[in-house]
């Protein structure tokens, strides 16, 4: 049935407020959003989430003690391991040497990486909440180690609003390998609009469903259709903010219908950058396709991209959950991820983007000093003490933050939690933890709970 004189007016008024919210999105504050607390150093974050554990004392935390005393018992040392099989002290078996201007200490692991040193900033003291891989994975993402709640990509998608018609704000981009412990709730925008969820793409073949128009319908009359479809719903949308979210993903839609095989074109790039990722390696190209296209999106206004590097659990090889045997495992982790996250680094500095530009590099606990069992050669899960590192806008580079003890168990200096870590990626973009929240279900949610305190000693 055609809607009467007054539904049609009605509509019209609705669309007046749909262009503001338009206008407003178009120049970065899309409806909903506010403005920074403070000028921000980062206008846009790449996280690389290594699920599965990566072991510090194994890549960036040396530890000449704890191969001194390999095969003694970890006397004096709280063990509290997850599945219950105590071992003993194991060095790293991998080479630590010193690189860079800074001579940081970094593991033959990591060669592309150790000479990046000199840009990054390191956290040594970090410490989780959970030893448990799905709880952790949700609070080194959401804050919280239940699931429903956002993560940080939507809050900053919530906080800042869209920097692109034509590109979703933040935009999750998986190991072609599987989903990590948790899946989409890793990228969930929990309790906040449905237009904050992180919009997954595929790591094989088109990147997202149904973007090319049927058989026989041009661009035009495509254009018409969803046109009277915007103006028949515009009243529903003032009522339902569902409705509302549900009609701006469809036009969305309907521009990455452009958007996207432009932007995911790796075959536009120069020749030399595809080598320097590793974009045509058998082996590494699929780790590396999806680290160029991170570049290439935040390059194109994305605000917040994830890249996964780790899949599904129950094997070995394709995320870093060394229960069986460190070696193998890392080493065929590190060997596909070193070359494209050191070339992100290299290439951002390149094109000048790392002036405004933070890069995550983050993992939901390490891994222990200790053997999983006697005479065992893989380590099980640790989050009394563990490393990640950031890179980019704002922060201090070749900077070493905190320290563990002698072994690796613990911090003794610069201890920092996840709440601690969001806390000042967000100061980064300008936003104040504190006041970036959202009320659900009776409270005033944010990011970092009641918790968190920046990491002021990291920041230039």
């Amino acid at each position: 049935m055609m809607p009467d004189r007054r539904s049609w007016l009605g509509g019209a008024a609705d669309l007046g407020a749909m262009a503001t919210a338009w206008l407003l999105a178009r120049d970065g504050l899309a409806l909903g959003a506010a403005p920074p607390h403070r000028p921000a150093r980062a206008r846009r974050v790449i996280q690389i989430f290594n699920p599965g554990g990566i072991s510090h004392v194994d890549t960036f935390d040396h530890k000449p003690e704890l191969l001194r005393r390999t095969g003694e018992d970890a006397q004096g040392h709280k063990v509290d391991t997850f599945f219950g099989r105590p071992g003993r002290l194991m060095g790293s078996p991998f080479k630590f040497a010193r690189h860079g201007e800074t001579g940081a200490w970094v593991s033959d692991l990591f060669p592309n990486l150790a000479r990046q040193v000199d840009h990054i900033t390191f956290l040594h003291g970090m410490v989780a909440k959970s030893p448990n891989h799905t709880p952790a994975a949700f609070q080194l993402n959401t804050g919280f180690i239940q699931e429903g709640f956002p993560c940080l990509g939507s809050w900053v998608s919530y906080a800042l609003g869209r920097a692109t018609e034509n590109l979703p704000t933040f935009v999750v981009l998986p190991d072609p390998r599987g989903l990590p412990a948790g899946g989409s709730v890793n990228w969930s925008n929990g309790f906040l609009p449905a237009e904050h969820q992180g919009v997954s793409f595929r790591p094989r073949g088109a990147l997202v469903d149904d973007l090319d128009r049927p058989a026989g319908v041009s661009a035009e009359s495509r254009a018409r259709s969803l046109a009277l479809v915007r103006d028949l719903d515009s009243g529903l949308a003032a009522a339902d903010p569902s409705v509302r979210a549900r009609m701006e993903a469809y036009e969305m839609a309907g521009r990455l219908q452009s958007s996207i095989p432009e932007a995911a074109n790796l075959d536009a790039e120069a020749a030399a950058t595809r080598r320097l990722y590793g974009v045509d390696d058998p082996r590494v190209g699929p780790t590396a396709r999806n680290f160029l296209l991170a570049r290439r999106l935040v390059e194109r206004g994305v605000r917040f991209v994830q890249v996964i590097h780790g899949g599904a659990f129950g094997s070995p090889r394709i995320n870093w959950d060394a229960h069986e045997d460190i070696i193998v495992n890392h080493r065929e982790q590190a060997g596909l991820v070193d070359q494209p996250a050191a070339a992100l680094l290299a290439d951002l500095r390149a094109r000048g983007m790392m002036d405004d530009t933070l890069v995550l590099w983050t993992t939901e606990f390490g891994r222990t000093p200790i053997t999983e069992g006697i005479g065992a050669k893989g380590r099980d899960h640790h989050p009394l003490g563990f490393t990640m590192w950031m890179a980019g806008a704002g922060l201090k580079p070749g900077f070493h933050h905190g320290r563990t003890d002698e072994l690796g168990f613990a911090p003794v200096e610069g201890k920092a939690t996840l709440y601690d870590f969001h806390a000042t990626v967000l100061h980064l973009m300008g936003l104040d933890h504190e006041k970036v929240t959202y009320y659900s279900n009776g409270a005033r949610r944010r990011l970092t709970d009641v918790h968190g305190e920046l990491i002021e000693d990291i920041l230039a």
